[in-house]
């Protein structure tokens, strides 16, 4: 008989979701520190066949970041995004901006993905699938060369990201119920530490910590924060290994 699962430990009462403090704005938080000591990873590693290379004989390697702080006491589920490298000369990756009227993470920068449904195959197929629905983005147009560990999330959403290379002649078609904008960034500037800043806030006598990677995308700024630049962190830690 399999035992029980443990019962998970109460939630403090002051753990809340950053997005519900009374005016939160991550970039409002000052950087604690940023990681230029590290080397980016090589522009030759960038490239395609390097990139399937790395996937079929991974090296050891450890991810650095595997969870937020629980701030639900909701059950956990499973669920996938798609992390887009799109085969530019110089590749970037694929992401969105989530309508300010969603549940979870509205406003925010986020790999295309969702829960995954029970007809999913797999975790590649429900980041194709969420990924189509999304941002319409055609699976016939997606190599999906590997999965990263998963990430699990403070609202208990345990996510694989499923990294993929994706033809530059993709077209989009953006739902507009989900997705408020997409735009690529290049990888070379996610996969290069300078760029990856550190922040600690405590509200509530609770300590959370996180990654952003701003990026200017012309006159734009993309915020890239939380779980995104977590899993971009670690694609990180994977390339470089």
């Amino acid at each position: 008989m399999t035992p029980p699962s443990p019962t998970p430990a109460p939630l403090p009462p002051d753990l809340v979701p950053l997005s519900k403090l009374p005016d939160f704005d991550p970039r409002a938080v000052p950087v604690a520190g940023i990681d230029g000591h590290l080397p980016p990873v090589a522009a030759a590693a960038l490239a395609p066949a390097s990139i399937r290379a790395r996937f079929a004989a991974p090296p050891a390697w450890e991810p650095e970041v595997w969870a937020e702080k629980r701030f639900t006491d909701r059950q956990p589920a499973h669920a996938s995004v798609l992390v887009p490298i799109v085969m530019r000369q110089q590749p970037t990756v694929l992401l969105t901006e989530r309508t300010t009227h969603l549940s979870t993470h509205s406003g925010q920068v986020a790999f295309p993905g969702g829960k995954r449904d029970p007809d999913d195959r797999d975790a590649a197929h429900t980041a194709l699938r969420e990924a189509q629905e999304e941002i319409g983005l055609d699976p016939a147009r997606v190599e999906v060369v590997g999965h990263m560990p998963t990430y699990t999330t403070g609202t208990r959403f345990i996510v694989t990201p499923v990294v993929a290379l994706v033809d530059p002649g993709h077209a989009l078609r953006i739902n507009p119920d989900e997705v408020a904008d997409a735009f690529e960034v290049p990888l070379a500037f996610l996969m290069n530490p300078a760029h990856h800043h550190r922040h600690v806030f405590e509200a509530g006598g609770v300590v959370r910590e996180w990654f952003s990677m701003p990026y200017m995308d012309g006159r734009t700024e993309r915020y890239i924060w939380g779980a995104t630049a977590g899993m971009l962190r670690n694609l990180y830690r994977f390339l470089s290994a």
